[in-house]
């Protein structure tokens, strides 16, 4: 506990830090939009030799480790039984968008949420049938800790390359700590949340080892065709992750029941 209230307090002062950096750089633009704001905001980053280092290793682990795993499972692995798999961890990770739509005060869309889980989980195989999309029509609300910050305010802190995880920003990677905790499939050192399926480190490094190899096997050339367009890959990544984000973020502060 007291380790993670050290990082929950740390993460913060960086959060705050690098938003007051951002901020005066802009003080001299008081006429911008919105969006002409966000994107000054982001041409602050004083990561970016660590990130574009980061970056080159993710690829390198991507194209001597990642892809070759997921083009052999994908050889052996149907893709119905795929697309079965990659519902079961969506259906397992429903803790993580429940209590973050609740601590986002959207209690209609929290227990439509649990209205997917119990459909998904009972009526679709455990998960493996997406019975409350396909059959029940009902939409799911991706939430996470990262999001909940924002709609309350957080500010997105400067550009981050995670080691394996790939972009993201300040605030999306101290959230995912939160998830972390949360999610059923991560080992948390503990056995204190009892739908924690992990009870060994190596038993959660399995589990998403699985989940991530199951997700890229669907489109396991993704990183080479934009390298093969020989563009500048950190910057293309740090572009698209942004204009992801902010779609998912939309929806966030759109969907607030």
């Amino acid at each position: 506990m007291k380790r993670f209230l050290f990082i929950f307090c740390i993460s913060s002062l960086i959060l705050l830090a690098n938003d007051e950096k951002i901020q005066e750089s802009l003080n001299n633009n008081n006429n911008l939009t919105q969006e002409e704001i966000l994107y000054e905001s982001r041409k602050y980053d004083p990561l970016s030799g660590y990130n574009r280092a980061m970056t080159q290793f993710n690829y390198g682990f991507y194209s001597y480790v990642t892809k070759p795993i997921a083009k052999g499972y994908a050889y052996v692995m149907p893709a119905p039984a795929r697309v079965g798999i990659d519902n079961f961890f969506t259906n397992l990770l429903f803790p993580v968008r429940f209590v973050n739509n609740l601590l986002q005060l959207k209690f209609k869309n929290a227990s439509k949420e649990l209205g997917r889980f119990l459909i998904n989980t009972i009526w679709g195989f455990g998960g493996f049938m997406d019975q409350a999309t396909h059959t029940v029509g009902m939409d799911i609300y991706r939430e996470n800790f990262g999001s909940t910050l924002a709609y309350w305010g957080v500010g997105e802190g400067v550009h981050i390359v995670l080691p394996f995880f790939g972009p993201s920003n300040l605030r999306d990677a101290f959230g995912s700590i939160f998830d972390v905790v949360l999610s059923p499939t991560q080992y948390t050192g503990h056995n204190t949340i009892p739908y924690k399926i992990p009870q060994k480190i190596d038993h959660g490094y399995a589990i998403a080892t699985t989940y991530s190899v199951n997700l890229v096997s669907f489109d396991p050339d993704s990183l080479d065709k934009l390298s093969e367009r020989r563009v500048d890959l950190y910057e293309v990544l740090k572009y698209y992750y942004n204009q992801k984000r902010d779609e998912e973020l939309r929806k966030t502060f759109e969907t607030g029941e």
